[in-house]
């Protein structure tokens, strides 16, 4: 078989569509539309493949016979120029930011139904420490590192989620090829955060009326929206962010109603939850405060959220504590002897507080958004809703003398 010259070349492109050989697998490509290539023809692994090194006129007859070489000699070391031509495609991904990022669009966010948890993590606790850090540079120092500034804060959840989440980032640099070890791999939950154990806090009435006071005593540095979102909590029994992100069109306060849609609700199902007198009158007065937003608690800073965010009231009610993150001078203890509580206490303590007005266990579960286990569960389709509404409003009832407002 002759070889092609470049006259040929020049010519055959103006030819019927077709592959003209150069001999080594090398190809001349003439397509029906578009522009002549160079193609490859290889056999890896039993299989033959055919990879384009590039087009014509931009590579040249002597180029494409050079690129063939080379390319084939790849193959013996065992290089495969597809694989090879896949990685090019990829976006240049150099740092540890650049890598969250990917991370974060291509998998986090797809996966997950609150990809924001993990991002606010790797923001404040990661990225400050090596987020500029070239991703194969990063060794189990830089890891040890993020996690001993962790150590101080007293916040064994957050060190144990950083350390996952870091586990995660890697593994996804490694799945890109990226690095080759993931250097997060070597540390447990003890190097982190510790072994965690289940909160059984709930308040007394006498501990709620303590709080409520200094609450009140101290209104314009804690806030009246802090204090009834308080409120609210203690007789809803919601979650966090089921109030923190709730917004107006969600409620009829006209009916006493708030219809919570399985979008926000953390089991995947929409409910309706009944509301007290006393939460209607309390929303009423947010409503004036809202100014027009259409959030419950809308944002009162500068912020990427257009909510009340998910750690601003426990950092409110941690300051009258003593406890203020990132202050190396901490703010006066105003509670006292009383146990520090956060958020989710006030939903456990509408927990105990209904079992104490003698609200049956299944009707307490359902106020609290939670599925019914096991037979029960899977049979028992009521909702309990005229129930659920008598059990808000004795809880209400029984510490509405601690909370008046």
């Amino acid at each position: 078989m002759s070889k092609l010259t470049a006259l040929q070349i020049k010519s055959l492109t103006n030819q019927a569509p077709k592959k003209y050989a150069d001999g080594g697998g090398l190809y001349f490509c003439v397509r029906k539309s578009g522009v002549p290539y160079w193609m490859l023809r290889y056999s890896s692994q039993g299989k033959r493949h055919e990879v384009t090194l590039g087009r014509y006129p931009q590579m040249s007859l002597a180029s494409a016979r050079e690129e063939a070489v080379m390319t084939k000699q790849g193959l013996r070391t065992g290089t495969d120029p597809i694989r090879e031509k896949a990685k090019l495609a990829l976006p240049e991904l150099n740092t540890v930011e650049e890598l969250f990022q990917d991370w974060f669009d291509n998998d986090l966010s797809r996966r997950l139904k609150y990809p924001q948890i993990p991002e606010r993590i790797y923001r404040k606790e990661i990225h400050p420490l090596i987020g500029n850090h070239p991703i194969a540079d990063v060794t189990p120092r830089d890891v040890r590192a993020v996690l001993q500034k962790l150590h101080g804060s007293n916040r064994p959840t957050i060190a144990n989620d950083t350390l996952m989440y870091m586990k995660q980032l890697f593994r996804h640099g490694i799945k890109l090829d990226l690095c080759q070890s993931n250097p997060a791999s070597p540390f447990t939950v003890n190097d982190a955060g510790g072994e965690e154990t289940s909160r059984e806090r709930t308040l007394s009435l006498d501990e709620l009326q303590h709080a409520f006071q200094v609450f009140q005593e101290n209104i314009s540095s804690f806030g009246r929206d802090n204090y009834l979102a308080c409120c609210l909590f203690l007789v809803l029994g919601v979650r966090k962010s089921e109030l923190c992100e709730a917004q107006w069109r969600e409620f009829d306060l006209e009916t006493g109603v708030w219809r919570l849609s399985k979008e926000r609700s953390k089991t995947g199902a929409a409910i309706t939850i009944p509301l007290p007198t006393q939460a209607i009158e309390w929303l009423q007065i947010l409503h004036g405060h809202a100014c027009g937003s259409p959030y419950v608690f809308p944002a009162r800073r500068a912020s990427k959220r257009p909510h009340m965010g998910p750690d601003t009231l426990n950092r409110a009610i941690s300051k009258l504590f003593g406890r203020e993150a990132g202050r190396k001078v901490q703010p006066p203890n105003k509670m006292g002897d009383l146990e520090h509580f956060t958020v989710h206490d006030l939903r456990r303590t509408f927990r105990s507080l209904a079992a104490a007005e003698g609200v049956p266990g299944h009707v307490a579960e359902r106020c609290l958004n939670h599925k019914l286990k096991g037979v029960e569960g899977i049979y028992d389709r009521y909702d309990y809703f005229e129930e659920r509404k008598q059990a808000h409003q004795q809880v209400a009832g029984l510490i509405d003398s601690i909370v008046c407002f």
